[in-house]
């Protein structure tokens, strides 16, 4: 067992982006749908559509952009800005789990070998 942190950024109570938002646009990006990307996630299009809405609201503009279903279909994709913001998040995680990776050796000695059962 591995001891990492979770990166989220804030605006003001919103998360703006975090580790489940970031895996989001990533999987958005993959399948070109936010139902596709809430369906790989084992989340409802409901729930991945207001995740979409927080992220899109916190930015400067849209991360993602959705076009209505119907005959022609359908679909989302990642703005330049959304593929930025991922870019970046995902560095900003990996700075952080090697700045971070000798003292969450240290912590990790004080936690169990394996965590808790799920209920």
């Amino acid at each position: 067992m591995v001891a990492r942190p979770r990166l989220r950024i804030l605006l003001g109570s919103a998360i703006a982006v975090g580790p489940g938002k970031a895996d989001l646009l990533a999987a958005i990006g993959r399948e070109r749908s936010i139902s596709g990307a809430a369906k790989t996630m084992g989340m409802s299009y409901r729930r991945a559509w207001l995740l979409v809405e927080t992220m899109n609201a916190c930015f400067a503009g849209p991360l993602v952009e959705a076009a209505r279903g119907g005959s022609g279909g359908g679909g989302a994709h990642l703005t330049p800005l959304g593929e930025e913001v991922l870019a970046r998040y995902r560095a900003l995680e990996e700075k952080g789990a090697e700045a971070l990776a000798d003292d969450l050796a240290d912590f990790a000695t004080l936690l169990k070998e394996e965590p808790p059962a799920e209920e």
